[in-house]
Formats: structure tokens, sequence, C-alpha cells
């Protein structure tokens, strides 16, 4: 397996870090930086399994914030 080395100023460490950290999973093997290992961040992992369904869309809410789609478009047309 190949190795690059940078040079990095300390100011942009981060931001090549970050830059590095992002690219496509399984692209590097490992990273280091002068001699101790930098974890991959993991990707966004949503905090529930639940799937939203219509009903409880915020089409479907009855709390008079947001108009249904039908009320919505009868309020455009009385507008014209």
């Amino acid at each position: 397996m190949k190795e690059i080395k940078l040079k990095v100023q300390e100011s942009d460490l981060d931001t090549v870090l970050t830059i590095l950290q992002n690219l496509k999973s399984g692209l590097i093997h490992e990273l280091e930086v002068q001699g101790s290992a930098v974890s991959r961040k993991t990707h966004y992992k949503p905090t529930t399994n639940k799937v939203i369904k219509e009903e409880d869309s915020l089409t479907r809410d009855r709390s008079g914030k947001y108009l249904d789609p039908n009320a919505y478009k009868k309020k455009l047309q009385q507008k014209k």
C-alpha cells in the first residue's frame, strides 16, 4: 500500500482532516497525525427508525397552523 505525507500548518490541520475524512468511504485505509491515529467520523444516523405516515405529517395537522392542500387551493383562487 502506498503512503502520502502532507505537511500542514497547525491552523489548517482541522480543515485538511475534515476534507480527508469526508472522502469516499474506503478510499483511505488509515489516517495518522504525528504518530496518533485519527478515527473516522461516523456518517449521519437517524435517531429513530420510525416511518412518518401521511396521516401524521404536517399536511394533516389539525392545530390550525397549516391549511390542508384543498383549503389552500381554495384560498388562492378566492384571492384572484
